[in-house]
């Protein structure tokens, strides 16, 4: 029997998180295996080594927390554990918001009042590609890019290629052993790329690429 998807959810509203997590429960390859109700609880718990979040698939993370709210604890992520895939939930759908949470790492942005099928949807997304965007936050995104620098760059074959391979779950070191490079050649191709679309993080390349037509959301 496949071993299901760990999930975590940080969220301070009691009833929501215990709503979503019997939610979770009933997906078939999904199941909660922590809540916490706000990030410091969480980043607590993981420096006490409490929690390996090496076993973890994805973090279901609230925006709006007391004591250490979502930005606060996405900005802990990145430094921490940059590889891990986080989902921002939030009653609002506030552009900067959006746009800094996603900056900072998360791989998905979902409204509280989003259907269970999506809600299924993102997780399986998230889980096989690596991100999940809702028509309204990739609207968001590539009109913010739009409105930021707009020159169109001439990117090499293998620029192509390594940034298409970005775009899905797989790790550099996969990424790597795809495109038959050493892994250094790799960490050589995506800082050429930062800088080159001046962007900082895997997510800025991801959005470039959806942009730019190099990869589609389906």
């Amino acid at each position: 029997m496949k071993a299901k998807n760990k999930v975590i959810i940080i969220d301070d509203h009691l009833l929501f998180s215990q709503s979503l997590k019997f939610l979770i429960n009933s997906f078939e390859d999904f199941t909660v295996v922590n809540n916490f109700e706000n990030g410091k609880d969480f980043i607590d718990c993981v420096t006490a080594n409490k929690i390996d979040l090496d076993a973890i698939d994805i973090v279901l993370l609230d925006v709006n927390m007391p004591i250490l709210d979502g930005l606060k604890t996405m900005e802990w992520i990145k430094i921490n554990k940059e590889e891990l895939k986080v989902i921002a939930l939030s009653v609002n759908d506030d552009e900067e918001t959006i746009i800094k949470m996603m900056k900072n790492g998360a791989k998905g942005y979902l409204l509280k009042d989003t259907s269970p099928q999506i809600f299924e949807e993102a997780l399986k997304t998230v889980s096989d590609k690596g991100f999940f965007f809702t028509e309204l936050v990739s609207g968001l995104l590539i009109n913010r890019l739009d409105n930021d620098k707009n020159i169109k760059l001439e990117l090499k074959e293998k620029e192509i290629i390594f940034i298409k391979h970005a775009c899905t779950e797989k790790t550099y070191k996969e990424i790597a052993d795809e495109m038959c490079l050493s892994p250094k050649t790799i960490d050589g191709y995506r800082e050429h790329l930062f800088a080159k679309l001046e962007i900082r993080t895997r997510i800025g390349l991801v959005l470039y690429a959806i942009k730019n037509k190099i990869v589609n959301i389906e």
